[in-house]
């Protein structure tokens, strides 16, 4: 025998309530949610920096969230002098929620050079690069490791002994000659300067070896990006990394090349193309001297003979807030003449925290999507052009898709040198 609990009148409308309240809670969390996203996604947009000519150019705009340029006057925006060259701006959505504080500095643009050209680029390392440990054969015919775990791949020998080492060809001579089975590296690891005991392992030939790969130069091709009127130079728009470790490596003295493209390997999905050249190391070949590797690119002073390789076109640079999605060129010499080419800049990065990614673009043009299937390594550094403007230089390509590719701003080339 069964027995029914009959219901309470209004015991059903009770539940049906309880459910609408829950999910108008739900749904005012996921508004609240997506609202913070948003917040937090307009406010990742607006740069903390920005360089302007004039307080009146200057112009804010990140979508619906801000409805109106902001400008000196605007009721959003306070402008706090700080020197007679920098501004700060405080931006807010609505005058109510805080989204940042936006450093404002008045600069003049400037007028360069323009690149495009391909250059060979030779570096020599400051101190002799460790980029690994490997086995070393005794006399005695076994196998030792005797720098295992005691140096570290990115490591900068300066001296054995406390005998300063310039190159790869001293290192070698200086630990053959010692006598004594323990020797003494100077290192500079990263920014601290340290000595390390390493016993070293006497070889079937009777010389002393310690059992590590080192390297003390690069060289590469790559392309100019800009000259400026006082001899400096721009190109890449990237550092150059050791290939074995992946950091930057710190660099003596480097030399840029007159260099030619032999060979034009075109990009495909998921392999990269590359231009094939050789550098020519005459003396009277010389573009100019590499001083700084940095971050966002290779420079240093540069002689008449590059700048005539330029064509001496003089074009305004850009801030980067006013680079914009559309319409844009690349300059580039990769069929032996320089050209522009086509390309369609689709988003601008104002606050990309990765400088080399700033700006993203896809090669449109035919002519260059035959010749090189779009951007191929040797390319970094080729001037984008916009409205007249040089706006910044490709970095790199997309591996699944060689058509598009990064670039990075040209005032961030510029700050070094500046």
């Amino acid at each position: 025998m069964s027995h029914r609990t009959k219901e309470r009148p209004g015991g059903w409308k009770r539940r049906q309530s309880r459910y609408r309240f829950f999910l108008c809670i739900l749904l005012l969390c996921s508004l609240i949610g997506l609202g913070s996203l948003s917040v937090q996604q307009l406010r990742e947009e607006i740069p903390e920096h920005l360089r302007v000519q004039n307080l009146e150019e200057l112009s804010l705009d990140f979508g619906w969230l801000v409805t109106e340029q902001i400008y000196p006057e605007s009721e959003r925006v306070s402008l706090n002098a700080f020197s007679s060259q920098e501004y700060e701006i405080q931006c807010s959505l609505l005058g109510v929620i805080p989204l940042r504080t936006v450093s404002v500095e008045l600069a003049e643009h400037q007028n360069v050079y323009t690149g495009g050209m391909p250059v060979g680029i030779y570096l020599e390392t400051k101190g002799v690069l460790i980029i690994g440990t490997g086995a070393v054969e005794g006399k005695d015919g076994l196998n030792y490791e005797p720098a295992l775990q005691i140096v570290q791949p990115g490591d900068y020998i300066l001296a054995v002994n406390h005998q300063e080492v310039l190159d790869k060809k001293d290192l070698i001579n200086e630990i053959s000659r010692q006598k004594e089975e323990e020797i003494v590296l100077t290192l500079r690891r990263k920014e601290e300067i340290i000595d390390v005991l390493l016993e070293t392992v006497e070889s079937v030939d009777g010389s002393r070896k310690a059992g590590i790969w080192v390297r003390d130069n690069t060289q590469g091709i790559g392309t100019l990006t800009f000259a400026t009127p006082n001899g400096q130079f721009g190109a890449l728009g990237h550092g150059i990394n050791d290939v074995d470790t992946g950091l930057l490596m710190e660099t003596g003295e480097g030399t840029l090349y007159e260099t030619s493209i032999l060979d034009i390997k075109k990009g495909e999905k998921g392999k990269p193309g590359e231009l094939s050249g050789v550098i020519s190391y005459q003396t009277d070949r010389i573009y100019g001297s590499i001083q700084k590797n940095q971050p966002v690119g290779i420079f240093g002073s540069c002689n008449e003979k590059l700048l005539e390789e330029t064509g001496f076109s003089m074009v305004e640079t850009a801030f980067k807030q006013e680079v914009r999605e559309g319409a844009a060129v690349i300059r580039s010499a990769v069929s032996g003449t320089l050209t522009d080419y086509q390309v369609e800049i689709t988003e601008v990065r104002c606050n990309e925290r990765d400088m080399n990614k700033g700006i993203v673009l896809q090669v449109t043009d035919e002519r260059l999507l035959s010749m090189t299937g779009g951007i191929v390594q040797g390319m970094s550094g080729s001037p984008i052009l916009q409205d007249g403007k040089l706006v910044g230089a490709v970095t790199h390509v997309f591996v699944q898709d060689s058509t598009k590719g990064f670039g990075i701003f040209i005032e961030n080339m510029l700050e070094q040198v500046e």
